[in-house]
Parts: structure tokens; C-alpha cells; sequence
């Protein structure tokens, strides 16, 4: 039998990533392909790059493969509404028609922290979980994944919560930690008053902790107390491809 295949390509602050996915078995067929993200990260400039991206694998997808492109924003009928974290040009861009525009065939924009929690959903550590499930992603801002028994609830901008008197992801994302010099201690202190925020307000089944900073899940995880249990993310860095990849072919 042939698996159902169909390309991911992940934006990142620092790199635009994609691959080939398997859909039945949530891998990556192969190596990704990853170009740093423009220093001027307009809509055109990264869609040449996620042109670039998918015509690297132009001979070895079918020709109807479908293709799912995340973004770290939200996105509400293919139009990006917000950028925190990326070039204010993308405020209100039409994404999803430019970046079908560039590649002359339809595909899916869809929320980055959305494409990794529905691949930790279906292959990760979210998989067969009741209730509910909050994924996060710790790195340049919180990305934040609501599902619930299986089910999406899309752009749920949690991480830019106010807690006491701060936007909570100037405080406890991955960067804060880097850009402050924060001991895994003092970091963990932080994110503890996040996550107990949330717990507080959205009593979840599970966290799911991902972002770049989930393969030292062992330097801060322990050090939290929480009733609800939290665990790393298991696909890590393939996760946002793999989401996108999924999202597309539904």
C-alpha cells in the first residue's frame, strides 16, 4: 500500500525548514531542506524562499501532493492577523493566496504552535489523551496549541497573557532565558507562574512542552509543580512541518 505523502514547510525566525511527509506514519521522508529566514523577512521575501523550499522536491512528490506552510502568527481565513515575532508587513497579508500564488497551486497557512500540536496529537505525546491538551512552544514567543479530544481550537494566543503586569512570553519564553542569562532554576521559577496561570484558568488534562528547548526537557521540567502533568514534546523540531504536512492533506 502507498503512503499518502505531502510537503511541510515550517517559518522560523532564524530558518525556513521543509520536507516530504509521510501522513500515515508522521515522518519525514529524508533530509529537510532548511534557508535562513531573510534579515528582511517581508511576505515576498519569504515566499521566494518557501518557492525555493518546495521546487527542491518538485521531482520527488506526486503532482498533487498537497503542502502546508505554517507562520508564527495568527491566521484566520487564510489572512495573517497579528506578528509579534515577525516583519509588521505580514499584518493583514493575504498569505495563503500569495504563498499559492508563488507556487502556482493551492496550499494551507496555518498557525506554527497549531501544526505542532496536531502532529503531537496524532504522533506525538498528545496522542490517544482525553480532555484537554495544551501544547506549548518555548522559543522566540510561547506558541500555544488547544485540542481537545482530538479536536483543534485554532490561534488560541495564550502565551502573550498578562501576568503580573507583563505580556507572560517577554518573561518565559526560551529567549527570555537566553537574553537574560537566567539559570535553568530562575527560568523554571517563571515558568512555573505561567503554567499555573493556565492550569488555573483552563483546568487541562495535559502540557505538552515544546519549541528547540524541549531536548533539554530535563534541566527545567522536574523543577516544576503542577497538578496537571507536563511532559516534552516528542517530534520536536519536525513537528511544525509534520502539522503543516497533516493540515494540508485534510
Amino acid at each position: 500500500m502507498t503512503s499518502r505523502v505531502a510537503l511541510g514547510i515550517d517559518i522560523g525566525g532564524s530558518g525556513i525548514k521543509g520536507a516530504p511527509v509521510d501522513l500515515d506514519r508522521g515522518v519525514l521522508l529524508g533530509e529537510r531542506v532548511k534557508i535562513a529566514t531573510p534579515t528582511e523577512s517581508t511576505p515576498h521575501a519569504v515566499a521566494e524562499i518557501v518557492r525555493q523550499i518546495a521546487e527542491h522536491f518538485t521531482d520527488t512528490l506526486p503532482d498533487d501532493a498537497p503542502i502546508g506552510v505554517t507562520i508564527p502568527g495568527v491566521v484566520q481565513h487564510g489572512v495573517v492577523r497579528s506578528a509579534a515575532n515577525i516583519d509588521k508587513a505580514w499584518l493583514d497579508c493575504p498569505g495563503e493566496a500569495l504563498f499559492s500564488a508563488t507556487l502556482g497551486r493551492r496550499c494551507l497557512l496555518v498557525n506554527d504552535a497549531d501544526a505542532a500540536g496536531v502532529a503531537e496529537l496524532r504522533h506525538g505525546a498528545a496522542k490517544d489523551v482525553a480532555g484537554l491538551v495544551i501544547v506549548t512552544t518555548l522559543g522566540t514567543g510561547i506558541g500555544i496549541a488547544l485540542l481537545h479530544n482530538g479536536v483543534l481550537i485554532p490561534n488560541a494566543e495564550l502565551g502573550h497573557l498578562e501576568i503580573d503586569g507583563h505580556d507572560a512570553e517577554t518573561r518565559a519564553a526560551a529567549s527570555a532565558r537566553e537574553r537574560e542569562s537566567l539559570s535553568w532554576g530562575k527560568w523554571a521559577a517563571r515558568l512555573q507562574r505561567y503554567y499555573t496561570h493556565l492550569e488555573n484558568l483552563l483546568w487541562p488534562d495535559l502540557f505538552v512542552v515544546g519549541g528547540g528547548v524541549s531536548r533539554k526537557a530535563e534541566k527545567f521540567l522536574p523543577l516544576l509543580s503542577l497538578r496537571t502533568p507536563i511532559v516534552p514534546a516528542e517530534l520536536q523540531n519536525a513537528a511544525g512541518i509534520i502539522g503543516a504536512a497533516a493540515l494540508a492533506a485534510d
